[in-house]
């Protein structure tokens, strides 16, 4: 017997019979395509072209994908291309749905006329509708260790907006025309910051990781925006430990509200 019931806006299966949550999570998607998302705003959309689009955001997860990127990787072989105008609806829609949620550009005061990039971040909701949506397994997965490294910053990007939202804390990124990147920027109402670097766990990519967030101390203007509350390199394993300078290394089973 399986019973479809619905607690706190998710609908959830009850079944005499285990289900896999990856199943659960592509039927979910599926009815997403098909009909919740033309509900949203009373606007028909293409059922395929909204399935495609989930597909390549999954493979773009982590990533700063424009309109025209995710619309020509959603096209594919099709005859009719899909617009870079129709992407952008279909991910506003997706995110009033509460699918999908950027991480926007943060915009601190610099000590230098530095450009800063504007471009989000591409998320889901929970890394693991980008599974669902790419139809793959963990065997693939642990091939694929770049791509298995931008689901877990989407991971902590999701557990961080948890976490910091009974602080009513803001997140975005940070790059700028140089190159430098940060992963996370943790804004409080009242103009306290933090910022991370998500890291899977090598040292190489810790030790990168570090010198990222020294950088981006040396370049934010902290008599106009304040010095860091934190600066940390969030890790999957390992041991918390906190350098001389401050900056610590958290592994992620120690981050709560």
């Amino acid at each position: 017997m399986i019973d479809l019931v619905c607690r706190g806006g998710w609908p959830r299966i009850v079944s005499d019979t285990p289900v896999s949550p990856q199943r659960y999570l592509r039927n979910y998607l599926d009815d997403i395509s098909r009909t919740d998302i033309a509900q949203v705003d009373d606007v028909m959309r293409d059922p395929v072209g909204v399935r495609r689009l989930l597909a390549s955001l999954g493979r773009n997860t982590g990533t700063k994908a424009a309109y025209k990127t995710l619309a020509e990787d959603a096209s594919g072989d099709r005859e009719v291309p899909m617009h870079p105008r129709t992407v952008k609806g279909y991910l506003q829609a997706l995110e009033r749905l509460f699918v999908i949620e950027d991480l926007p550009a943060w915009k601190p005061h610099l000590r230098s006329r530095i450009a800063l990039r504007t471009t989000p971040v591409r998320h889901f909701v929970c890394p693991s509708l980008a599974v669902a949506a790419l139809r793959t397994n963990r065997a693939r997965l642990r091939a694929d260790l770049e791509f298995f490294g931008f689901l877990f910053e989407s991971l902590v990007v999701r557990d961080l907006r948890i976490y910091s939202q009974f602080e009513g804390c803001q997140l975005s990124h940070y790059q700028d025309e140089y190159g430098l990147e940060v992963d996370v920027i943790l804004e409080r109402a009242d103009g306290e910051w933090a910022a991370f670097e998500v890291k899977l766990g090598s040292d190489e990519g810790i030790m990168e990781g570090i010198e990222s967030l020294r950088e981006l101390r040396d370049r934010v203007d902290t008599n106009r925006t304040g010095d860091p509350v934190k600066l940390a390199v969030i890790t999957a394993t390992g041991v918390g430990v906190e350098l001389p300078d401050g900056i610590a290394i958290i592994p992620v089973t120690t981050l709560g509200p």
